[in-house]
């Protein structure tokens, strides 16, 4: 049996090591990247590296030749996933595998989230496609907060405008387990499993592990919209990055990410990381 993993980034790279933590043998993995060099410390390991660059078909087609399962890292420029996605879909079909793993969004067919619709579109290909499927709609990460941990810990606020909206996140370790038992246990054909973490927090809560980690006294400043894209342009964001982070936290502040639930931890057979345990560690 043959997985590929089509992106060799964070989630991608943490997949191909839980793979092998569960028994798969590093030769009956391969690792999709543009830039080949970028995993020579996987290939070390026996992992097989193939190029797959989601902006050329013509790779992704060759990438999934021959696959059994694949598990589909969602791409990371917004605006570019549905065609970008449609590629590895036609390959994963014309291929016959027997199982694609798709990371989406947190109730991408119903939510308000600002990233949800491309993972729509996404899921609405993957079943017309006909390929044997299961989604993982995956919550937050710990590790999109790790940036501003040095910064809220300098200036003793950390600011946002989500108000006391939650985030039940968990690590990409935690999701990358949870795709690893996904590809490696039966039952999972045709399932749509909502991933989050065990608790959900607030921004509050997220100020109060900074202090932890770094042992200063932070305080969650909530601001307005409007004050909220001032201040990230003020700190150097462009004006369309700030309006999207802001866009973010208002989605927070409507709930759209704050369903805690045990689905990820059944799955990986152990509870969550806690919040505060994930950004020390990203941040080691």
């Amino acid at each position: 049996m043959t997985i590929l993993v089509t992106a060799a980034g964070h989630l991608g790279r943490l997949a191909v090591k839980s793979l092998i933590a569960r028994g798969v043998a590093p030769a009956d993995i391969r690792i999709g990247a543009r830039t080949l060099s970028k995993v020579d410390d996987l290939v070390a390991l026996g992992v097989n590296a193939v190029e797959l660059d989601y902006d050329r078909p013509e790779t992704v087609t060759a990438a999934v030749a021959g696959a059994d399962k694949v598990l589909l890292v969602s791409a990371s420029e917004p605006g570019k996933r549905v065609p970008q996605h449609q590629a590895v879909i036609d390959a994963a079909k014309a291929a016959g595998v027997s199982q694609l793993v798709y990371t989406s969004a947190p109730h991408a067919d119903s939510s308000t989230l600002i990233l949800a619709p491309e993972h729509k579109a996404t899921e609405e290909l993957i079943v017309a496609s006909g390929v044997p499927a299961t989604v993982l709609r995956n919550n937050w990460y710990h590790e999109n907060y790790t940036g501003q941990v040095a910064g809220a810990a300098e200036s003793g606020v950390l600011i946002g405008s989500a108000g006391t909206g939650r985030v039940a996140s968990a690590s990409r370790a935690d999701y990358a387990e949870g795709a690893a038992a996904v590809l490696t246990t039966e039952g999972h054909i045709g399932q749509t499993y909502e991933l989050a973490g065990d608790t959900a927090w607030d921004y509050a809560g997220l100020a109060a592990a900074i202090s932890e980690i770094t042992g200063r006294p932070v305080e969650y400043q909530n601001l307005d919209t409007a004050a909220h894209v001032a201040a990230l342009t003020g700190f150097g964001l462009d004006e369309g990055t700030a309006g999207f982070v802001s866009a973010l936290d208002a989605n927070i502040a409507e709930g759209a990410l704050a369903e805690a639930s045990n689905v990820l931890s059944g799955l990986i057979g152990r509870p969550t990381t806690p919040l505060v345990d994930g950004l020390r560690a990203d941040l080691a």
